[in-house]
């Protein structure tokens, strides 16, 4: 089963030789994944401050800078694993660097046919 593993952190919390030593740690987490042949895919995000939210009333677009929510944590990142069952990924989950300072959330991935493959 696929899951999402969404990396949640007060970005400021964190200096800058923190989060490159989260950054290197999170590579090397991706290769044992890919190893096992569990990785799918991962990614930090850039600062909250980068966003952009769209959202579409009354038929009218409305773009806004920044998040979508005003939160004490903000997304940073995710990874996209293969697992066996939902142990598994809460046993990948905890090897993340921000569960240390943060929050990881894993939610199942809706698998949808039709959608273009690689």
């Amino acid at each position: 089963m696929k899951y999402m593993l969404l990396i949640y952190s007060d970005e400021n919390a964190w200096t800058e030789n923190e989060r490159e030593q989260c950054y290197t740690e999170s590579v090397h987490l991706t290769q044992d994944l890919n190893a096992n042949g569990q990785y799918l895919g991962a990614s930090p995000l850039q600062s909250v401050v980068k966003a952009t939210s769209v959202r579409i009333r009354d038929g009218k677009r409305l773009v806004t800078d920044g998040p979508f929510a005003e939160t004490r944590e903000q997304l940073g990142g995710y990874f996209l694993i293969d697992a066996t069952n939902l142990d598994e990924a809460i046993a990948i989950a905890e090897r993340i660097p921000t569960a240390y300072k943060g929050t990881v959330e894993i939610r199942p991935i809706v698998e949808l046919s039709g959608l273009p493959s690689e």
